[in-house]
Parts: structure tokens; C-alpha cells; sequence
């Protein structure tokens, strides 16, 4: 009896000895399975150049504009970067955000090497800028990348009459700015540039209607492309399309004269046992 209470307590002991060390083993297992899956995804993550602020269409890229981001095997974007110093003296093309990935169909290609309004003209396009004020900027809500439809007022060779028309329709702003111009009296003020792609044959009007007549750009949707012909507005259908006539259609109006109503009172007298009646005309 005295042999078996001294094995019992050495039983004991192993069983509890391997109970912890098989709970101690499936605990470490647990916590050392999360650092095998993190493992894993880092394997299946790649850098991408992104840029560090906002940056404008004709920007020439430099290193402190450009960093990487980790990305997702299955979201990696077409035409992205790893190496930040492949895309160091690109120009971009296009509007880039914040840490947007630089993709390469946002540059212009290798061979561009000045940045500017001239990398991102599209080839057989014009830049021709035309001098403004806040009001034909819109107080300034037209910006580059914006369009917008041009309309110049001018005065008719033979009428001498004024006429507004919309000469070109859906024109992208490549650009705006400021630059200072002396007047008459030898000050010097602000002057508001607006610089638009157009055709050779938009620059020939866009340049006449600047130095002849008056300016005024009509904001547009970025995603309204529809062209809308007009007839030009004068004066005279202006003020027709007020009162709903057609300036174009003569009308004979009739001149009704006034004449008087010619009115007559009738008076009865009594003298004596006769009666009379005298009329009076009015």
C-alpha cells in the first residue's frame, strides 16, 4: 500500500507534465499560423510608383515627386512602375492625383523631354492663346482641362449692325494665367490668358474673332460632346424673341383712326297746353 501511494503522485505528475506541454503546443501553433499568412501576403504585394502630390499635365517629373506603394498582385493597374528613377525627365499628359499610380499612358513619350503646354498638344493641333477678364473665365471656374464654346460679338461689314455667334464648339483649355500689361497712361495691370487647343483652321478663326470683336467662352460638360449649330443673335432678333416675333416675317399692321361718337339730347317743353320737343347735338 505504502509502494502505491508513493507511484500515484508520480502518475499524476507525467499526466499533467503532458497535458501542458500538448495545450503549450497547440497555443504556440495558433499564434506562429498569423505570422505564416502575413508572410504570404507579403509575397503577393508589388511596388508601384505613385505620385507624392497633385500634379499637372506638363510636368516634367523629379525624384521627390514620385514614391512607391504596395499593391495587390490582382490590382495592379496596366502600364504601372517600380522603380521611381525609370520615370525621373517624363512629362505627364494628364492630370495626376495624390497617390495616384503613374501609369505610362499618363506621359508623353520618351523622346518628349520639355515639359509644358507643347508635350501635351495632341499631334495636328494648335495652342493659341487669347487675352480675357473674370468674366469670360467665369470668375475663374474655367480651368485646363476644362472646355468650352467660343462666342465673339462683331459688327456686320454693310449693316454695321452687332452680331454674336458661336464660332467654335467643344475646345479643350490647355492652360491659364496672368500676365501684366502696361496701358495707355504707362500703368500696369493684370491681364487673364487663356491658351485652347484648336486646328490650324479654329486658329485662323479664333484669332480674327480675338482681334475684331469681343470674346466670351460658354462653359461646357467634360462629358458633352454634341455640336450645336446656331444662327448668331442680333439686336433686332433679340429683342423680336422677347415679345415672340419673327423679325424675318414683315407684318402690315392696320391703323384703325379714332372718331368721335357723335351724341344728341332731346329736351321736352311745356308752354301753356303745348308741349314741344327741341333736340340738342353733342
Amino acid at each position: 500500500m505504502r509502494r502505491w501511494s508513493a507511484i500515484i503522485p508520480i502518475v499524476l505528475a507525467l499526466v499533467i507534465a503532458t497535458g501542458g506541454s500538448v495545450f503549450l503546443y497547440k497555443w504556440l501553433q495558433m499564434k506562429t499560423a498569423p505570422k505564416a499568412e502575413v508572410q504570404k501576403v507579403e509575397a503577393e504585394v508589388v511596388n508601384v510608383v505613385v505620385a507624392v502630390v497633385d500634379l499637372p499635365w506638363g510636368t516634367k517629373l523629379q525624384k521627390d515627386m514620385l514614391k512607391t506603394v504596395p499593391f495587390l498582385m490582382e490590382s495592379l493597374p496596366t502600364g504601372y512602375e517600380s522603380d521611381p528613377a525609370k520615370l525621373e525627365g517624363r512629362v505627364v499628359i494628364s492630370p495626376l492625383k495624390a497617390t495616384e499610380a503613374v501609369l505610362e499612358s499618363r506621359l508623353a513619350p520618351e523622346s518628349v523631354t520639355t515639359g509644358g503646354v507643347s508635350a501635351v498638344i495632341k499631334p495636328g493641333m494648335r495652342a493659341v492663346a487669347v487675352k480675357g477678364d473674370k468674366v469670360i473665365g467665369i470668375s475663374g471656374f474655367i480651368k485646363p482641362g476644362n472646355r468650352v464654346d467660343v462666342l465673339v460679338t462683331l459688327k456686320e461689314p454693310r449693316s454695321k449692325n452687332e452680331t454674336t455667334k458661336m464660332v467654335l464648339s467643344n475646345v479643350l483649355v490647355l492652360a491659364t494665367g496672368t500676365e501684366i500689361q502696361e496701358k495707355a497712361d504707362g500703368k500696369t495691370s493684370p491681364v487673364d490668358v487663356y491658351t485652347l487647343e484648336v486646328d490650324p483652321e479654329q486658329a485662323e478663326r479664333l484669332a480674327l474673332s480675338s482681334a475684331e470683336g469681343k470674346l466670351q467662352f460658354a462653359l461646357r460638360n467634360n462629358m458633352d460632346m454634341e455640336t450645336v449649330l446656331t444662327k448668331g443673335a442680333t439686336v433686332s432678333k433679340t429683342l423680336a424673341s422677347l415679345r415672340g416675333a419673327d423679325p424675318k416675317v414683315e407684318t402690315k399692321t392696320k391703323v384703325k383712326t379714332w372718331v368721335p361718337r357723335r351724341r344728341s339730347l332731346t329736351v321736352e317743353t311745356i308752354k301753356g297746353d303745348k308741349v314741344g320737343k327741341k333736340k340738342f347735338n353733342m
